[in-house]
């Protein structure tokens, strides 16, 4: 008879038996920068998570060293919208400036920039929009290419178009090498579904679209093979790696990913996600031990890296020997 007990006697040999680990090398926080000076302003809808200036922005850089944790991605926040968008490209814009000054602060730092309009878009979507209040794929793709070399010369490490416009990762990948940032690499987020666990995420980037919704861009929950022709499409792209978004219900799409291609894969935990964790955690429903046994699932299912607002927690955690 098989004795699968006999392997989990003691944490000892538990741990000599697990198959799957997280390493803090595979976590990126994300970072919203406002506009505005003396900010640190915790976000109602997301527990511990803040929006910070960027003369602030020294305090979390400070904590995250502390933990090891060297890779960011930033979502900005502009004081000014347009119908174009135009902050998002603005040599001054609030994500060039952070980029510059994260840079100078420790060059350690692995810089992304989530490359979209609708927190700059006075209507909330992420593209141009034609006469008919629709989003003009082909109309938007030069704006992102902009605000991709715009990035680049701020000095990012890799760009994340989160737009969902068809041949944006070709757009951008053109547009970076004709501008001489060849080593600028390309993470698309090429299975993002149309999901309802973005809702925090709008309120801390003020993002939410005026009217309408993101469904003609952004996939339908219900479609698996269409997520695996979005990543295929990325890669022939010229995408250096892919993103499943959201993580948690969609792990079956990051693991027949993983079994096909050869691409790293990230996965974002996305806001919803994590303030459903932390509200169950509050209301005293569910144990601390659910956020790594939930972080853990995405390493599991085939994610080289992971994008999450536990990302300092689970650097202290992991510090301290994980979960035994």
């Amino acid at each position: 008879m098989y004795r699968g007990r006999r392997l989990r006697k003691n944490p000892v040999i538990r741990n000599m038996m697990k198959e799957t680990r997280l390493d803090k090398s595979e976590l990126i926080y994300p970072l919203f920068i406002v506009e505005g000076d003396n900010i640190k302003e915790e976000i109602a809808s997301m527990p511990n998570v803040y929006h910070y200036s960027i003369d602030r922005l020294h305090e979390v850089l400070d904590e995250m060293i502390s933990c090891g944790i060297f890779s960011c991605i930033l979502f900005g926040i502009p004081a000014h919208k347009d119908e174009t968008g135009s902050q998002a490209y603005a040599s001054d814009g609030i994500v060039q400036r952070a980029i510059r000054f994260i840079k100078a602060y420790d060059e350690r730092f692995y810089v992304i920039g989530d490359v979209c309009m609708c927190e700059y878009t006075s209507h909330g979507h992420c593209g141009i929009l034609d006469e008919h209040h629709d989003v003009d794929n082909d109309a938007t793709l030069p704006v992102l290419s902009k605000i991709a070399v715009s990035y680049a010369l701020a000095g990012i490490d890799m760009v994340a178009p989160s737009d969902m416009m068809d041949g944006h990762i070709k757009a951008l990948r053109e547009a970076l090498d004709e501008a001489g940032f060849t080593n600028v690499a390309i993470m698309g987020y090429s299975a993002k579904f149309a999901s309802s666990y973005y809702g925090p995420f709008r309120e801390a980037a003020d993002s939410a679209p005026c009217f309408g919704d993101r469904k003609s861009y952004q996939m339908d929950y219900a479609n698996g093979q269409e997520a695996q022709r979005e990543i295929l499409a990325d890669i022939e792209e010229g995408a250096d790696i892919v993103m499943v978004k959201p993580a948690l219900c969609y792990l079956d799409i990051v693991a027949r990913a993983k079994e096909h291609i050869h691409t790293p894969i990230c996965v974002y935990n996305v806001s919803g996600e994590y303030s459903m964790l932390m509200q169950a955690i509050y209301a005293g429903l569910m144990k601390e031990d659910v956020i790594y046994e939930s972080v853990l699932s995405m390493k599991r299912a085939g994610a080289d890296m992971i994008i999450t607002y536990f990302a300092l927690y689970l650097a202290q955690l992991i510090d301290e020997g994980g979960i035994q």
